[in-house]
């Protein structure tokens, strides 16, 4: 495998190169995915039924919290980046393990939000708003546990095997992933939970 050294290491091969390319056109799909969902949301936005609406429900607390985390643990996977660019292992395994907890911790106050919801009798099926807030929420949700695992399968392979063009191109598209996933973040919080206080 012939390795370019006039590039950062992710994108030292042409195959790495590619992988690259060929994410991004993947995160095409995501946008295409998640502008769908919204556009379903705003959709039926008001449409309660008999089922609380979003200034009811939502509580500005919990979320807050979730958008420090998850902004948080874009900053920190950055680090991690930059600390792989320069072969600092310890450092990047540090940065990298920081923004899986804080994932972590994202994802154990969604799930507690949802229950508070469904102990509150807003469900899948009181309406149609909670059906969308649900799909919406849960689908961002879902990918952020897959990044969780995605990541933590990562580290235990840099662990292994230490910063190498593979490992290091793997590490990079992560990183994309998980900035991907705070950009929706910021605009559930924007246009779902804030909005929705008003």
């Amino acid at each position: 495998m012939k390795v370019d050294t006039s590039k950062p290491l992710e994108y030292g091969t042409h195959e790495n190169s590619n992988r690259i390319f060929g994410f991004w056109v993947f995160l095409g799909a995501e946008i295409a995915l998640f502008a769908t969902l919204f556009t379903v949301f705003f959709v039926l936005v008001n449409r309660f039924a008999d089922g609380p609406s979003g200034s009811e429900l939502f509580e500005i607390g919990p979320v807050l919290i979730e958008t420090f985390l998850l902004l948080t643990s874009s900053f920190t996977i950055g680090l991690a980046v930059h600390a792989m660019r320069h072969q600092y292992k310890r450092a990047m395994l540090v940065f990298f393990g920081i923004t899986l907890l804080m994932g972590l911790g994202f994802l154990g106050i969604e799930i507690s939000e949802f229950v508070t919801y469904v102990h509150e009798g807003a469900t899948l099926q009181t309406s149609a708003f909670l059906s969308s807030l649900f799909v919406l929420l849960g689908t961002h949700g879902a990918h952020v546990t897959f990044g969780f695992l995605w990541g933590a399968a990562i580290m235990i392979q840099l662990m292994r095997e230490g910063i190498n063009p593979a490992t290091a191109n793997k590490s990079f598209i992560f990183s994309l992933y998980w900035h991907f996933l705070d950009v929706v973040w910021i605009f559930i919080f924007s246009f779902v939970y804030l909005k929705g206080l008003m």
